[in-house]
């Protein structure tokens, strides 16, 4: 606590981490601030400190997984959304990967009962700040809309299901990320003792995690192959439930949601391959893509061919590839679920806008959306380019998320009346600089992909 004027102007410590590999375009956009084990910080920007407003709050959660990132990143930057559009824009810190969520209930016993899910606990802290003192920064407490990206997305879906953020949001957007099931205990079991063999520590010494240093325990566990994934547990109290499986939680089942993905998700890492495919290469590439046989591979090619006769391989690849992702497989399970509950308006999107940088070869990438929809297109110009389009999309987009956090409904006069999504008409908003708004969009081949892809995960069990 502090008794005079602090200074916060500067943006707060980002969670120990090691960097994620980025295409280079995209890293420049993180700004790389400090990391400390002082990371639960909130970034706030808003044009109305103390008027007594009631402006629209949007809570952005961002992403890297459950294991990276931070809120500074400059593409994250509140000002445009808060000076343009009249919000109170808040960005979240939180703590990641082993500080987050390490679970120990099953090899600490009651002592470590609560060592579960801590990440999104702090993200619920954050969400009580928000109603406790966002007033104080013009903000409506009763007006909360809980977003993000990735990652990002994936808490988002995660709060949905968690009792204990129940009424602290009332809106929720998902980009390009969700969370259909959690890990099981047992699952994080495993990871939890991986990570105590690794720094050469036995079950019953879990209070000496405390003492390693936690540039220590991050490095320690970066440099060590095969200890696990560090994600949300269904713990059966933070977390009762897989959240989208299998039906939708009920949790929050009077949220409204806004969920999409964008058309190449694939082309958003250093390992991504753009070499030219001819037609054996394509064959090989779509039989892993989708796990399958020949057959299966040249059976989806061509269904995606015909609708795209003017693509080339590469193209075919990088769109059958996004389809068979969590990416898209996620999204697109959680807004049927949850439509399917009845309860509260689902709104989708797709987003196939297409970037010039590097003659194109980014295409519409993962990540692609964001400057788009939190009006941070200029910083962002390295990735998505600049020009006439590039601003109309960005005014049509941020136009629309603000819309949806002010009321639930994302329509505007920029863009065709936005009608939700219903397991019968399935309407989604294709975004690019000409929006439009098309029933059961791709249908035919995200239902041949996922008939596909559910048969490779039976057989594997």
């Amino acid at each position: 606590p502090w008794t005079d004027v602090r200074d916060a102007t500067r943006i707060g410590h980002r969670a120990p981490q090691t960097q994620a590999r980025l295409v280079h375009e995209w890293g420049v956009l993180y700004r790389l601030e400090a990391s400390s084990e002082d990371c639960l910080r909130l970034n706030v920007w808003s044009r109305g400190l103390g008027d007594g407003g009631k402006r629209p709050v949007m809570v952005w959660l961002h992403g890297g997984g459950f294991s990276g990132g931070s809120s500074g990143g400059y593409v994250y930057d509140g000002t445009n959304l808060a000076e343009q559009h009249d919000v109170v824009f808040v960005g979240v810190n939180h703590r990641l990967n082993v500080f987050g969520f390490l679970y120990l209930p099953e090899i600490g016993g009651e002592q470590y009962a609560q060592a579960s899910n801590v990440g999104m606990l702090d993200i619920v802290l954050a969400l009580q700040w928000v109603r406790d003192n966002i007033e104080r920064f013009g903000g409506d407490p009763s007006n909360v809309t809980i977003l993000g990206q990735s990652g990002g997305g994936s808490k988002v879906s995660t709060l949905l299901g968690m009792p204990d953020a129940r009424g602290l949001f009332h809106r929720a957007i998902a980009q390009s990320g969700s969370q259909v099931r959690s890990q099981t205990p047992e699952q994080a079991t495993r990871t939890a003792r991986n990570v105590l063999t690794a720094l050469n520590l036995g079950p019953s010494q879990l209070d000496a995690l405390q003492q390693v240093p936690f540039y220590v325990l991050r490095d320690t566990l970066s440099e060590t192959a095969g200890v696990g994934g560090f994600s949300p547990v269904m713990d059966g109290r933070t977390l009762p439930a897989h959240n989208f499986d299998p039906v939708a939680t009920e949790v929050s089942a009077d949220v409204p949601l806004m969920i999409g993905s964008t058309e190449t998700e694939v082309t958003w890492n250093t390992g991504q391959n753009y070499d030219e495919l001819d037609a054996e290469a394509l064959r090989h590439y779509v039989r892993s893509a989708l796990r399958s046989d020949d057959a299966t591979a040249d059976r989806i090619t061509a269904l995606y061919r015909g609708s795209r006769p003017e693509a080339g391989n590469l193209d075919l690849f990088l769109q059958i590839a996004t389809d068979a992702s969590n990416f898209r497989r996620g999204t697109g399970l959680q807004a049927e679920r949850k439509a399917a509950l009845g309860r509260a308006p689902v709104f989708k999107y797709y987003f196939n806008y297409y970037s010039p940088v590097r003659e194109g070869a980014l295409r519409s990438m993962h990540c692609m959306d964001i400057p788009f929809a939190l009006h941070n297109t200029d910083v962002a110009a390295p990735v998505i380019g600049a020009g006439p389009d590039v601003k109309a999309l960005e005014a049509k987009m941020s136009a629309a998320w603000v819309a949806f956090a002010r009321n639930g409904d994302p329509s505007h006069a920029g863009i065709p009346a936005w009608t939700p999504f219903t397991p019968s008409g399935r309407d989604t908003m294709v975004l690019n600089p000409d929006p439009q708004l098309v029933p059961d969009y791709k249908g035919e081949h995200l239902r041949a992909v996922n008939e596909v892809m559910d048969a490779a995960e039976a057989r594997r069990g």
